[in-house]
């Protein structure tokens, strides 16, 4: 096997450095971003391999010479060092399992992080057998266990419980994203509660979705999902190089 990493990017490019596939006689695993790129990437591992090489470098214009569009450039260095083992997935917290908790469970399924849902109702976790998943009666106890930079989002069927575990989120101080369904009288209600503990709301993303007024579950969670995962790659892209 070949392993073909972006070891360098500048411009406008498909995938960022570091980004990794393998590539073998019939076969290839991961992307470095498709297109022209990734067929010629593919095409001189697979001459290493019948060569017997083991290190190259490409220096690949990403424009009208390859014919793809985005403009900028990439290199890349091929060699047959193993796969990098992939970074920890962040952690997003779902806590309530009803209509919203299960659709946005299941739309971050296949999303690189590690999801998990989080009820005190066996019977509504019951409904969402796909999805990892925790039945506890103290649903605020999981948010002092979550790693440094998980998401918290927070779509129970009990407003005091969503107040109790937002507040516990929010005074971690870590968290990369806390997010709680509700409206905008919902969110002054929440801000006294927490003030009054001694907790700052401002980190506080309420209604989650962006303001989506569509209230299906499923529309609901494709916005929530799109707005937990700019808030866990916004530290990536602030470092990553141009």
């Amino acid at each position: 096997m070949i392993r073909v990493r972006i070891t360098r990017a500048r411009g406008s490019t498909p995938r960022e450095p570091g980004a990794e596939m393998l590539v073998g006689p019939e076969a290839t695993t991961g992307s470095i971003g498709g297109g022209q790129l990734e067929y010629l990437a593919i095409d001189r591992a697979r001459q290493m391999l019948r060569r017997g090489e083991a290190v190259a470098v490409m220096d690949i214009p990403l424009g009208p010479e390859i014919g793809q569009c985005c403009g900028g450039r990439v290199e890349l260095t091929l060699d047959r060092e193993p796969a990098s083992p992939p970074p920890p997935r962040p952690a997003v917290l779902i806590f309530g399992a009803g209509h919203v908790g299960r659709a946005l469970a299941r739309a971050m399924l296949p999303l690189p992080v590690s999801v998990r849902l989080i009820d005190p109702r066996a019977a509504e976790l019951a409904l969402a057998p796909e999805v990892p998943q925790l039945l506890t009666p103290l649903p605020e106890a999981e948010v002092r266990r979550a790693p440094a930079g998980a998401a918290h989002v927070i779509v129970t069927h009990d407003h005091a419980l969503d107040f109790l575990i937002a507040a516990e989120a929010l005074a971690r101080g870590d968290a990369a994203y806390v997010g709680m369904i509700g409206s905008a009288t919902k969110r002054a209600g929440f801000a006294r509660f927490a003030r009054a503990r001694g907790i700052d709301p401002s980190g506080l993303t309420c209604p989650i979705g962006a303001g989506i007024r569509d209230k299906r579950p499923e529309v609901i969670a494709a916005f929530a999902a799109t707005e937990i995962m700019a808030r866990l790659l916004a530290p990536a892209r602030a470092h990553a190089p141009v």
